[in-house]
């Protein structure tokens, strides 16, 4: 049995699950995972808080012998599906183009998933709540995705963007891989995702896409006042709008405050109702709805970032 310290205090215990020894150059989305029928059998591996690991220490360096009784009850299943959440607003003139906004509705097992990610689902859900409650009447199609598998790799989003719009050649990480499209790729038109905490919305990180930026910062003018202001040409990673970003389909992720995401609830035992901000909540709600809508309304489509598609056989850019 292998015994590692976790990073935090204060009884807080950040826990994904199992190491499977490989190279440490090995793709991300090409690593053996220790759930994968394939995997190799390893050792038990037990994450303990720092206050817990750090007394086990203290006592073995004074050269007493320290005895541990654990009760490992786990178990392999057969593989599952996925189960992704959809629904949507139907539009009116431009009913075939759709705009999604998603989070992803799996969490990790350590806490409740208050933080990651119920709160990003609970966004969405209420942003589409807002749109259908003020009876509006989008000219494109707005949907919603909450996704399954987000933690084992952006599973459920990854599997919806290959099954209904495009796969890239290669693996959906490979910069290289020639993107391979659907009927639908041309009627999508844009993704937000939320999914990193419970803190506002201050921005949006455009994904080097720079043709969006005169978009966004109209859009954001009415909330300026509420503190979302923020744009940057950067890309962030780990979420959902990677599925879309990586074939070629404008998808986003809003900047949000951090609080205590990272130092306190990311992946840990204390990701629970109580490090909620519900009038954080509120205010996401309320851009992501405005977002969805005034993309639904725009004349254009969004603006996309050049990427080599491969029609019937052929390539082009």
């Amino acid at each position: 049995m292998l015994i590692e310290v976790s990073r935090g205090d204060d009884g807080t215990i950040f826990v994904q699950s199992a190491t499977v020894p490989q190279p440490a150059d090995t793709p991300f989305d090409k690593r053996i995972q220790p759930y994968d029928v394939k995997a190799p059998k390893i050792l038990p591996q037990i994450v303990l808080s720092s206050e817990q690991y750090n007394r086990i220490i203290r006592i073995l360096e004074q050269g007493i012998p320290v005895r541990l009784r654990m009760d490992v009850d786990v178990k392999f299943t057969d593989e599952q599906p996925g189960m992704n959440i959809i629904g949507e607003i139907p539009g009116t003139d431009l009913k075939d183009q759709i705009v999604m906004i998603g989070a992803h509705f799996d969490s990790w097992h350590a806490g409740t998933g208050a933080t990651d990610n119920a709160s990003g689902s609970s966004v969405c859900i209420e942003a589409m709540r807002i749109l259908k409650a003020l009876n509006l009447k989008p000219r494109r199609t707005i949907r919603i995705g909450l996704w399954s598998g987000e933690e084992e790799g952006l599973l459920g989003s990854r599997a919806y963007v290959a099954q209904h719009f495009a796969r890239r050649e290669g693996g959906w990480m490979n910069p290289h891989g020639v993107v391979t499209t659907k009927p639908g790729y041309e009627k999508f038109d844009v993704y937000f995702n939320d999914d990193n905490g419970t803190g506002k919305f201050r921005g949006v990180y455009m994904q080097g896409n720079a043709a969006v930026w005169p978009i966004f910062r109209s859009w954001l003018a009415p909330f300026a006042g509420m503190g979302c202001s923020t744009l940057t040409l950067e890309n962030t990673g780990g979420t959902d709008h990677l599925s879309f970003d990586a074939v070629g389909l404008p998808g986003f992720q809003f900047i949000q405050d951090e609080l205590d995401y990272e130092a306190r609830t990311h992946h840990s035992n204390m990701d629970v109702y109580d490090r909620v901000q519900g009038d954080d909540l509120k205010q996401a709600a309320i851009i992501m709805a405005s977002f969805a809508y005034d993309a639904a309304m725009r004349d254009e489509m969004f603006p996309r970032k050049p990427v080599e598609i491969s029609v019937k056989g052929k390539s082009s850019k």
